[in-house]
């Protein structure tokens, strides 16, 4: 299944996607996609229903992030060999784990503000891991099943905050806008192997990115254990798990965004997401 969350900012309506990609309205057999439905059983429940039988949404709706109830927006660095070398910086030899600030998330399709005095912002087009049952010390062999289903997320930063200001990389990744997620929540069922996807961001049109997550260095699998070794992981809760080379960061010279970009952010079988770069505001 193909998960939505769409309408105003704070009022979003659950729904879903249909074999002919229309959307379909879910609120008359659910209120919300948030933990209670990312179970499994609730999953099962869902992909019963027959979508033509849902009603049908017309004109183009915002998305909201297409599930609720984040408690943890856990994310990897330097997951991509290629990308830690761009960056200058050795392969890792366990996943480095940094987290994103709640308040960072928003639509797919929402603009992403410059923070203030930014110089270096920057993109990163990752796939989105979504709990679906609590994950606590889990092995390799049994972390997927705990995974509801996968998600894009372009994982904005800003390299001189993150970079330049100390030892933490915190306060680079986690400001207002820079956590766009959607369009879609796919379920693993349509996603039987996620270390086998084209991954690709654009800015003007013109591609940046170019990757796939079979070259992911710490596979999907192994991030969800690892991470469950120290955070106890709850349903809704997201692990994005890097990104493939093609950062602006990475060019010679290097190229950040500006307002009036527009990037987007595409991966196989999980739609596209697209956000028009703008001055900070207050």
């Amino acid at each position: 299944m193909k998960l939505v969350r769409y309408g105003k900012p704070g009022k979003e309506k659950p729904g879903l996607i249909d074999a002919d990609g229309k959307l379909r309205d879910l609120s008359g057999r659910i209120d919300d996609i948030g933990p209670k439905q990312l179970a499994p059983a609730s999953l099962a429940k869902l992909a019963k229903i027959n979508p033509t039988r849902l009603p049908l949404v017309r004109g183009r709706p915002r998305y909201g992030v297409p599930f609720s109830g984040t408690r943890q927006f856990i994310a990897i660095g330097l997951n991509y060999a290629d990308h830690a070398a761009e960056a200058g910086m050795p392969i890792p030899s366990e996943p480095i784990v940094f987290t994103k600030a709640l308040n960072c998330l928003q639509g797919p399709d929402d603009d992403v503000m410059l923070p203030r005095n930014s110089v270096k912002t920057d993109w990163e087009a990752e796939l989105g891991i979504v709990i679906g049952t609590r994950a606590r010390y889990v092995s390799k062999r049994d972390a997927l099943a705990h995974v509801a289903g996968y998600t894009i997320v372009n994982d904005v930063s800003e390299r001189e905050f993150q970079l330049e200001r100390g030892a933490t990389w915190d306060k680079g990744k986690g400001c207002d806008t820079f956590g766009p997620v959607g369009p879609w929540l796919v379920t693993t069922d349509e996603i039987p192997n996620p270390q086998k996807l084209a991954i690709w961001l654009k800015v003007n049109g013109e591609t940046k990115q170019d990757g796939t997550t079979k070259t992911m260095i710490f596979n999907c699998a192994t991030l969800v254990s690892y991470v469950s070794q120290f955070i106890t992981l709850d349903p809704g809760d997201i692990i994005t798990t890097g990104t493939p080379p093609g950062v602006g960061m990475g060019f010679k010279p290097p190229q950040f965004l500006k307002a009036g970009d527009v990037m987007e952010v595409g991966i196989e079988g999980l739609g596209v997401q697209t956000q028009k770069v703008v001055k900070f505001k207050k």
